[in-house]
């Protein structure tokens, strides 16, 4: 038996490889692809790590459009602002599914979280609870004081013994605690914070265990999603794996769910939200939709706003005269006085000009979720087949010097001018009907933040030599070597500290 079923699988392969050789029948007039397509895989071989880099390089070649054949699906890479433009004015519904991996089926409880079920009616029932019942004005606005106290703790860890003194310290850990918990506690008022052995701690460890691992898979291609056949026999045991995570994850958040539900305290928690909105409307707010939402937040939430910290303040230690100049405006609007918080960042142009500017140069999707024709449409002349893959590198278009003057230096105030980019020259969230609905959450968390850290800390390079800016793998784009460096409290933190005294 088992020779008989090798022997069919070997005859498979063997006429797959013969079938690949054949000529293709080109459909229509697809944007222009690379040669050397090999057997099976297409052009997979030429994709390496960053994903972002190595488009760039073949648009330089093929033009601002171009295709590749990952095994039997077809991609679009799309380069330039133009491109995108029409891609999500024209094209937006169309363009508005996303393509079916495995990863989705799950991981994302079969295609029906916000960020994977298809555009219809159950993606648009889950966007207006996201814009309307979670992610609101109205709703971040009631977790300010979560957010505030939590960058106060950050303030307070990167203080440490003294007062005086610079401390070397590497940021990166600290910065993902920092947003761990602003999420946790806006979700479920979950204070997860030390090593120590309680329950929360253990809790707050297999929390940050799922979320890493998802993370790792969440976006990731699998060959499966790609080459049928590899289905069928799934040699990395991958997709053993992500079931198996998907079935940790539900648990730990139907826990969370029911832990909540149990007390029923009327907290102001965004789960105790979405519980009360359940039991009047059942129908749109089940377990599931709950949990997905949980997911989203998490997974949106966490690893982009801590990256994204850690990238500007980089931009900023190599780059001291900018940060002497965001220094200067905070202690012309705000002083010495008083922490920075909340209501004070509309005032702060410049410092928003630097956040923008990291977004442009380092953005943590380099290259955006992927978009899938639901139906055949053209973009600039060529056409799109319907089940089409579109990927959109908003890095190569946010360093296109054709939009973007002296395009790979860090300027902020390139964003403070009276003109500023359209939609389609900076694309840090996204755009069209698929844009990220956690925009507003971002730059709350990532603003003040970075206020509160040039306020209460002078930073310094931890050495004469630039802060290494190479991009890491991963699909929010860390930085491959995590920064250290130095800071010494300002005065302020004197003030901070006897207030809490």
């Amino acid at each position: 038996m088992e020779f008989l079923l090798l022997s069919i699988l070997s005859s498979l392969f063997s006429l797959l490889i013969v079938l690949s050789f054949l000529p293709r029948p080109r459909r229509g007039n697809l944007p222009p692809s690379p040669p050397f397509a090999l057997p099976l895989i297409g052009h997979i071989h030429l994709v390496k790590h960053p994903v972002h880099r190595t488009f760039h390089k073949i648009s330089k070649k093929f033009g601002p459009i171009f295709s590749l054949r990952f095994g039997s699906r077809l991609i679009v890479v799309v380069s330039s602002s133009s491109a995108v433009q029409e891609c999500f004015t024209k094209n937006d519904i169309v363009l508005a599914n996303r393509p079916i991996m495995k990863s989705g089926k799950y991981l994302a409880y079969n295609y029906t979280t916000l960020g994977s079920s298809p555009y219809g009616e159950h993606w648009r029932n889950l966007r207006r609870i996201s814009a309307l019942e979670v992610l609101s004005t109205s709703r971040l606005n009631s977790f300010v004081g979560i957010r505030e106290d939590e960058i106060k703790r950050l303030m307070h860890r990167l203080c440490g013994d003294s007062l005086e003194e610079f401390a070397v310290v590497e940021v990166e850990p600290l910065f993902l605690d920092l947003t761990f918990s602003i999420v946790m506690r806006m979700l479920a008022g979950k204070k997860y914070y030390g090593d120590d052995m309680s329950e929360d701690s253990r809790q707050s460890r297999k929390f940050r265990e799922v979320v890493t691992q998802i993370l790792a898979h969440a976006v990731s291609w699998n060959p499966g999603d790609f080459i049928p056949m590899w289905n069928l026999i799934d040699p990395s045991g991958l997709e053993k794996r992500i079931m198996k995570l998907g079935q940790r994850a539900d648990e730990l958040f139907q826990g969370l769910i029911d832990e909540i539900r149990n007390q029923n305290n009327g907290g102001n928690t965004m789960i105790d939200h979405l519980l009360g909105l359940q039991n009047t409307q059942p129908e749109y707010y089940s377990d599931q939709v709950i949990k997905g939402i949980i997911q989203d937040i998490i997974l949106a939430g966490i690893d982009t706003s801590a990256v994204t910290i850690e990238w500007a303040l980089s931009h900023l230690l190599n780059n001291p005269d900018v940060l002497k100049k965001a220094r200067t405006e905070i202690d012309y609007c705000i002083g010495q006085e008083r922490m920075v918080n909340e209501a004070d960042l509309s005032s702060l142009s410049y410092l928003q000009g630097i956040i923008s500017e990291t977004l442009r140069l380092t953005p943590t999707g380099p290259i955006l979720i992927p978009h899938c024709a639901s139906e055949d449409c053209k973009v600039e002349g060529y056409d799109i087949p319907r089940d089409t893959i579109v990927l959109v590198n908003a890095w190569a278009i946010h360093r296109d010097p054709n939009l973007w003057e002296d395009a790979k230096s860090f300027k902020p105030e390139r964003h403070t001018n009276a003109i500023r980019p359209n939609t389609y020259e900076l694309l840090p969230f996204g755009v069209g009907r698929r844009a990220c609905p956690g925009m507003g959450m971002a730059q709350r968390v990532v603003g003040l933040t970075l206020a509160s850290l040039i306020q209460c800390f002078e930073w310094k390079r931890v050495s004469s030599s630039l802060v290494d800016m190479t991009e890491g793998e991963g699909t929010t784009m860390p930085k491959a070597q995590p920064l250290i460096a130095k800071c010494k409290p300002h005065p302020i933190m004197k003030v901070i500290l006897s207030k809490n005294n």
